[in-house]
């Protein structure tokens, strides 16, 4: 009984802290249209701080989010600390370098990510500090317009790729247009209880 009690607690407790850690500032987007398995979103133009990584996507998130989050922790030339901001991408590269906005972004050529942070709405290229590490770069990417789908519980690797066939098959059936490769977003920490995690498949939708 004293078990079962302590595991209640214990729950309560993760749930608390899942909510509370999930409260931060999150990327701006408007929805354009609601299909049947999807909903399609227009980013408008902002600020991303990013860094290109080489290795698998697990390695190259990991590095990726290290190298942007010393910057985003004091890094940089006004040893400023900058709000995290939510979700955390990850996206394969095309020849043309795509960048969503916040959390972290990667994007792949081969086995090259990027891996970028959205910064606050607060921020201009002229008030932002400039990264202090040669690695980490300050984008400002333009408004796009994405198709996404979400999910939660955890990121596996098996999951990321049906939920990308079943969205990547839904545009195709609609006719949708695509550019570039699909994005990967996580918006809460590594901890948080998996039923309240918010995770997204998005694929940019061409002009």
């Amino acid at each position: 009984m004293i078990i079962l009690i302590f595991l209640i607690v214990l729950f309560a407790l993760w749930s608390l802290w899942g909510y509370f850690s999930s409260r931060v500032e999150q990327t701006d987007y408007t929805i354009v249209q609601k299909a049947r398995d999807y909903e399609i979103r227009e980013y408008p133009a902002h600020i991303v701080a990013q860094a290109t990584v080489r290795g698998t996507y697990r390695v190259a998130l990991n590095q990726g989010f290290r190298i942007v989050a010393g910057y985003i922790f004091g890094g940089n030339t006004k040893k400023q600390n900058i709000t995290m901001t939510a979700p955390v991408t990850t996206q394969k590269e095309t020849s043309e370098k795509i960048a969503m906005t916040a959390p972290v972004l990667a994007t792949t050529a081969g086995d090259s990510h990027i891996i970028s942070f959205g910064m606050p709405r607060s921020y201009t290229l002229q008030n932002l500090p400039m990264p202090n590490d040669p690695r980490v770069a300050i984008v400002m990417v333009p408004v796009k317009k994405f198709a996404a789908v979400k999910f939660s519980w955890y990121q596996t690797d098996d999951r990321l790729k049906k939920m990308e066939k079943n969205l990547l098959s839904a545009l195709g059936r609609d006719h949708v247009a695509t550019v570039g490769s699909t994005l990967y977003a996580r918006y809460n920490a590594p901890w948080t209880p998996p039923w309240m995690t918010r995770n997204e498949v998005l694929v940019e939708i061409a002009k």
